[in-house]
């Protein structure tokens, strides 16, 4: 799939894609329309969001779900991302947030492994979850990284997934990733105190549905749902980016606050102009590619460290 994949070879002015986009999710992102025809929507919009030049993308299985292995320059890497991508837990697929996975490969230096998770309402929780542990558990166990040189990284919904699948690894597992990379993270779903109704991308009558969607009847305070109520101490390096006109903003300040609280070495990127999740439109906008810049720096200096303490630990026990 390397060579027919479109690149990226021109952007456009902020509010240009911002006022094109604004129609478009509140036409895909409705509550009243069929879950097949919200994914179909989304689908139409991904083959304008382009993969870097040099993108390398392999199809391959993790969790016995579709995946595929994004990789820019070097196709093999001595460190990875597991990417989920966001929707609500009921929306999204691999084209969908393959452009975004492919930046993130490139400005990472990683290899990036995005996943199709199981979706609600067909496979409500804990599929999810469990499909990105087990896909975390596989790199680790068969593609032969070690834990602290994977970081796990998503957007909105799948941010949240990120930081319960990263909970999970490590009360069930004794696995702890190497850091976590958050974008706009839906970290508490059966929250319904949002001060705003309606943001350019998210509104809360499509959030709140899907939300009740996937728990099925659950506990809203589960953690493997809503993270926000976890045991968050001994979670890895985080990253958080969130735009402050979001409607997710105070939950993900709350979330913050509760990792530093926690002893969590965890920072905080707002963005004053950008959109829930803009970083989606990396291949279109230039301070959505900066955002995409800073979350892959981030990760690479996580992981090179983990990587070079590994080598220093070996150099000593050599003597």
């Amino acid at each position: 799939m390397s060579g027919a994949l479109p690149v990226s070879t021109f952007t456009l002015p902020l509010p240009v894609v911002a006022f094109l986009l604004k129609p478009y999710f509140r036409l895909a992102f409705n509550s009243r329309l069929p879950y097949r025809i919200q994914r179909l929507l989304l689908e139409a919009g991904a083959p304008l969001q382009q993969v870097p030049a040099g993108a390398v993308v392999r199809p391959l299985e993790l969790a016995c779900r579709p995946a595929e292995k994004i990789t820019v320059g070097a196709t093999e890497r001595p460190t990875a991302v597991l990417y989920l991508h966001g929707g609500a837990y009921t929306l999204g697929s691999l084209a969908t947030h393959r452009s975004l996975a492919a930046h993130l490969a490139r400005e990472s230096s990683s290899a990036v492994f995005t996943l199709d998770y199981r979706l609600a309402p067909e496979n409500p929780y804990p599929a999810a979850l469990d499909d990105a542990v087990s896909a975390f558990m596989q790199l680790v166990t068969e593609f032969d990284y070690s834990e602290d040189r994977v970081a796990i990284a998503g957007d909105s919904a799948g941010g949240g997934l990120a930081a319960a699948t990263a909970l999970r690894l490590i009360e069930r597992h004794g696995v702890t990733p190497g850091a976590l990379a958050l974008i706009s993270p839906w970290v508490d779903p059966g929250d319904r105190g949002a001060t705003k109704k309606a943001d350019l991308v998210v509104n809360t009558a499509w959030s709140f549905d899907a939300a009740d969607a996937y728990l099925a009847g659950g506990d809203r305070t589960d953690p493997g749902y809503a993270p926000m109520h976890g045991k968050l101490d001994g979670l890895p390096p985080t990253r958080i980016h969130v735009g402050s006109e979001e409607v997710l903003y105070p939950q993900i300040m709350t979330f913050t606050d509760k990792l530093a609280a926690a002893g969590v070495d965890v920072s905080l990127v707002e963005y004053a102009r950008l959109w829930h999740v803009a970083h989606a439109q990396a291949s279109l906008v230039k301070e959505a590619a900066d955002a995409v810049a800073d979350l892959g720096h981030f990760i690479a200096s996580k992981l090179i460290r983990a990587k070079d303490d590994s080598s220093s630990a070996v150099g000593s026990s050599a003597h």
